[in-house]
């Protein structure tokens, strides 16, 4: 009995240990279910976080000015840096890294501070004339042209066959009909070329890291937004729809040129990345010749970063659902996810949106302090307490505020009006002048270094703008906003092209 009686005890301590086990269980399954769910509702951080394995991390940076030597700088400077190559556009500049320490040196303050591990490549030069590539060893657009044709006109024709055949070689007889190539002077053009067919690089030798045809995924681009489309030109066979651009220059309008000229086609186009620098760098006179490779960094600031949308797209091998196409490529979360991690940048990322309005804002003050500055060749602190500057100073923003709430994009947020009204505008121009007095502008160092200025994608977007709007406004068939605009304008004594006078003078000035 007592046995049994023991057995009977076992048993039941048994059957209670294999419930309590099986009640874990079910609440070790019930847990994991709720986790489950939660990483399921947090979809946005759950492709954020996503594993990018196959995503190059060699980020390359075009533009090896201030900001480009402090970008590179700053992202080697990061714990687990990635990989870093500076695309180099003149060979005196590779000759000069191999000479030196292979370091780009910082000076902030009163310490420098030196940072190497960046590799270096020298960028291919590209026979470009009217805006067409042609084939090395090929004769020229000019001579192309003949005497009954313009040498515009001959690039025209030369665009439009290569974009209706790549292959086509023109053979029409340009001397004896307008409009049309004899075959004795036929040029091939091809978008991308081969790269040992269509460039050269005189006086390169033979250096592994001179011609790479390796594919580039993450770009940074730091030259001025006028060098941009031929910039880019050297490296398109390079560039492909999963590469991610990351423009940071001044202005606006810069992918619509990139587009125009080297992407046509939306399918093959790259994801591209703005973004907003506010740190001060320059690079003295003096040094530069010693040390192109140096830079000082003389305030600090924050870059911000937005990725701008594209139409999702779905790999080959892919199933068309919601799921296998994305909105941001892995190379656009890779590059904003690595900027955002260096401290001295200061990067942040904000929406397309957001970021338009910043652009705009940014746009705005500098339509108005680098031109007047450049024509006055002054310092920032000119445009303060001067009653003619500051009647000028709201023709422009009279105008520049008016264009800039009437375009279409921006009708669905709220506090536009505000926001982009000419009083708060003249106060963000005030106050950027109060606080820069002593600087100059990087359009009259461009005008005194004469250098090509970014008028063209800061005045000129601005009335580039404007004319979309009246274009728009004209072939709805009515007057709509435009007569509206003008009336505002008319009763507030605003010049209708003040910015077109301002574009138009200020680029005479650099002349």
């Amino acid at each position: 009995m007592e046995a049994q009686a023991l057995t009977d005890g076992e048993s039941r301590d048994m059957g209670g240990i294999a419930e309590q086990e099986a009640l874990e269980q079910d609440f070790a399954e019930s847990e994991q279910a709720d986790v489950d769910s939660l990483r399921e509702s947090l979809d946005t951080v759950k492709k954020q976080d996503a594993s990018l394995s196959n995503v190059s991390p060699r980020i390359y940076i075009l533009g090896t000015g201030s900001i480009g030597k402090l970008v590179a700088h700053s992202l080697r400077g990061i714990a687990n840096p990635p990989p870093i190559t500076l695309l180099l556009h003149r060979y005196d500049l590779l000759q000069a890294w191999e000479e030196s320490r292979k370091e780009i040196t910082i000076q902030d303050g009163d310490f420098k501070v030196r940072q190497g591990g960046c590799d270096v490549e020298l960028l291919p030069e590209v026979r470009r004339q009217h805006g067409v590539v042609l084939k090395a060893g090929k004769r020229d657009v000019y001579a192309a042209a003949g005497e009954r044709m313009l040498p515009h006109e001959a690039a025209m024709i030369l665009r439009q066959e290569t974009r209706a055949d790549p292959q086509q070689q023109p053979v029409e007889n340009m001397q004896d009909q307008p409009g049309t190539l004899n075959e004795d002077d036929e040029a091939q053009v091809q978008q991308p070329a081969p790269l040992e067919d269509a460039y050269y690089t005189p006086g390169a030798g033979n250096s592994t890291y001179v011609h790479s045809t390796e594919p580039i995924q993450n770009l940074i681009v730091t030259t001025k937004a006028a060098y941009t489309v031929p910039a880019l030109l050297r490296i398109r066979n390079r560039i492909s729809p999963s590469t991610t651009i990351c423009f940071l220059q001044n202005g606006m309008g810069v992918i619509d040129d990139v587009n125009k000229q080297l992407f046509e086609s939306e399918d093959q186009r790259p994801s591209y990345m703005q973004g907003i620098i506010t740190h001060g760098v320059n690079v003295p006179p003096e040094v530069a010749k010693r040390d192109p490779f140096f830079a000082v960094h003389a305030g600090h600031g924050t870059i911000a970063l937005g990725v701008m949308p594209r139409k999702p797209r779905i790999s080959d091998g892919a199933e068309k659902d919601t799921n296998s196409s994305e909105i941001w490529s892995p190379s656009a979360r890779y590059l904003l996810r690595t900027l955002t991690r260096s401290p001295v940048l200061c990067a942040v990322g904000f929406s397309p949106t957001e970021l338009l309005q910043q652009q705009l804002e940014k746009v705005a003050v500098n339509s108005v302090l680098n031109p007047l500055t450049s024509l006055l060749d002054a310092r920032n602190g000119a445009l303060q307490y001067n009653h003619a500057l500051t009647r000028t100073l709201r023709l422009l923003l009279a105008e520049t505020s008016l264009v800039i709430r009437s375009l279409p994009e921006l009708q669905a947020i709220p506090n536009i009006n505000t926001r982009f009204s000419a009083r708060r505008l003249e106060s963000l121009v005030k106050s950027v002048a109060e606080k820069t007095q002593d600087n100059i502008s990087s359009m009259l160092a461009d005008v005194r270094a004469g250098r090509r200025t970014e008028i063209e994608y800061i005045n000129g977007y601005i009335v580039r703008r404007d004319g979309d709007w009246e274009g728009d406004a004209d072939a709805e068939g009515g007057q709509g906003g435009c007569a509206d605009g003008e009336a505002v304008m008319e009763e507030q004594g605003v010049h209708v092209a003040a910015c077109s006078v301002m574009w138009q003078i200020a680029d005479v000035r650099v002349l």
